[in-house]
């Protein structure tokens, strides 16, 4: 699409958000219960889309990322955005005032039109969630989906249509040109979810409109074992959450940090798992192949490089299958053992089935290793040792964390989900999505009685030095 078709869409809506003025909580469920049914209906041809644009896709992990995991959140907000709407009441300062009858209040709402960049490794998921938030603060939306997954691009851009007028939600297709153009558009609120090289880009684009932005990146999300951790429990969960989409999470774990004594065991746990989830997969339909060629060649560059400089390097193939040649782009499960930063795989966000585990001594070297880094969206402590978790959650800053898991704390519509720094700014699900995507507005309403108030205009006398003098004061 064109910038000045894009431009026009834009007008339009925000034409009709003038029009029709913040809707009902009614209507706001009616929009919300349009998405739910999108999803329910479509639940098949959606797993039929990311099958064909990652060449191998498990549809029961499209069912439970893609499709369940947009309808809980959209279900969330219907259940609560009418006590989210209720204008939130203040005290008045100095308080003296509410004695007189002023009164303070918050006003939620709508920003009007947001724009929704979505990313390539779960399109459906990443679109439908901030729908949540946005629908449930009253906003219309206009989304620009990745080019990396054409297929299900499409079929969202069908459904859209099919239940929304363009006023209230437009999908716009196209390459990297066509996002640039989108990112530069005039919206009310921005909400990107993808690379941090690329949020650079949009960031510069938003700022010619000062578009208020949420952004969701990733970055090195770490796995710090403690001593006191199960390492088979922990293998087990931790190779769930990098198996899973084929490690193309934000949120996937991208390096271990284990104590030296707990190396092997934890890499036996890490092939019993995988052995246990996969016992094939080059043809199996559980285990996701790479998006695209790049990628392939990208995270494959990944291991070749951390070989050529000394790693150890244990693929994590059950069947001993010859990947060399497959129909699809699949990478199977690998461990880079004690890694050096000047390795690229230390260097860059994997996205990928490759997990480097780096040993450590004391606890302080782990966390010393990861404060060494950028800030990353998400943080996962496995262990029992109360004093050493609190220690590692209050020496480190991440998005996120999850305890003695990894990836859940994303699940959880009652916390709000971001990143900080260079892993994103802003936060949403649940009533933080609805504080996200809409205008907090202040309202103070003053006292009747005039006389009070003229104590505090010239000329000025007894009473306000009387007054001055008590508020300076320690």
């Amino acid at each position: 699409m064109e910038a000045a078709a894009m431009n026009a869409l834009l007008s339009k809506q925000k034409a009709a958000h003038l029009r029709d003025g913040a809707p009902s909580a009614a209507q706001r469920i009616e929009r919300i219960d349009r998405c739910i049914k999108l999803l329910i209906d479509n639940a098949g041809a959606i797993a039929d889309a990311l099958n064909q644009d990652f060449g191998s896709r498990s549809k029961e992990a499209t069912a439970f990322t893609d499709v369940a995991a947009s309808i809980g959140p959209l279900k969330h907000a219907r259940g609560h955005l009418t006590k989210w709407m209720a204008p939130e009441k203040r005290k008045v300062t100095p308080a003296i005032l509410g004695l007189f009858g002023a009164k303070a209040e918050v006003r939620y709402q709508p920003k009007g039109v947001i724009g929704i960049i979505s990313p390539w490794n779960f399109p459906v998921n990443l679109t439908f969630a901030p729908l949540a938030g946005v629908l449930a603060a009253g906003n219309r939306a206009m989304i620009k989906p990745s080019e990396f997954t054409p297929a299900t691009s499409e079929l969202m851009a069908v459904m859209f249509s099919s239940a929304f007028s363009d006023e209230e939600i437009a999908l716009v297709t196209g390459g990297p040109e066509v996002g640039q153009a989108f990112a530069g558009l005039a919206f009310d609120h921005m909400i990107f979810t993808g690379a941090t090289n690329i949020a650079r880009h949009v960031m510069r684009a938003a700022a010619d409109n000062l578009v208020p932005l949420t952004l969701e990146l990733g970055g090195k999300s770490p796995v710090i074992l403690g001593k006191s951790a199960d390492i088979a429990v922990a293998s087990a969960r931790i190779m769930n959450g990098k198996t899973l989409n084929a490690g193309q999470i934000c949120l996937a774990p991208d390096y271990v940090l284990t104590p030296r004594e707990s190396l092997e065991p934890f890499v036996a746990g890490a092939q019993a798992s995988v052995a246990k989830m996969f016992p094939t997969l080059k043809d199996n339909p559980d285990y996701t192949a790479i998006v695209a060629q790049r990628h392939y060649d990208r995270i494959k560059n990944y291991v070749d490089d951390a070989r050529a400089k000394g790693a150890r390097i244990v693929e994590l193939k059950p069947d001993g299958e010859d990947l060399s040649q497959q129909e699809h782009r699949k990478i199977a499960p690998t461990l880079i053992i004690d890694p050096t930063d000047d390795m690229l795989v230390m260097q860059e966000e994997i996205f990928g089935p490759v997990l480097p585990v780096k040993t450590y001594g004391a606890i302080d070297e782990a966390i010393a290793y990861v404060n060494k880094g950028d800030r990353p969206l998400g943080l996962y402590y496995f262990g029992t040792d109360e004093a050493e978790r609190e220690k590692v959650l209050n020496a480190t800053t991440a998005g996120g964390v999850t305890i003695n898991d990894v990836v859940f704390h994303v699940a959880q519509e009652n916390l709000p989900f971001g990143g900080v720094g260079p892993s994103g700014m802003g936060s949403y699900h649940g009533v933080d999505g609805f504080r996200e995507f809409s205008h907090a507005k202040s309202i103070y309403t003053q006292i009747k009685a005039d006389k009070p108030l003229q104590q505090m205009r010239p000329p000025y006398g007894p009473a306000i030095r009387k007054y001055l003098a008590g508020q300076l004061k320690a």
